[in-house]
């Protein structure tokens, strides 16, 4: 069941994201939002503060995937 869920999630995103790829609309993207949020084109700690959360989501993601049993 939960995969349904994943899936419907997903399929928005990709709706809402097209739709903001299209409409040229400045400030609708994932990464435009991103970058206001973290104010990585004016600030070097919203940088560095963007930087370490990506990196360590990643980190322990691929760790995750990788070596987590049932």
């Amino acid at each position: 069941m939960s995969w349904i869920i994943w899936a419907l999630w997903t399929a928005l995103f990709t709706l809402f994201e097209t739709w903001a790829l299209i409409n040229k609309k400045e400030g609708d993207t994932l990464s435009e939002n991103t970058r206001a949020l973290f104010r990585t084109r004016t600030s070097k700690t919203g940088r560095a503060v963007f930087t370490v959360g990506w990196l360590g989501f990643s980190g322990w993601f691929l760790l995750h995937i990788l070596t987590e049993t049932m």
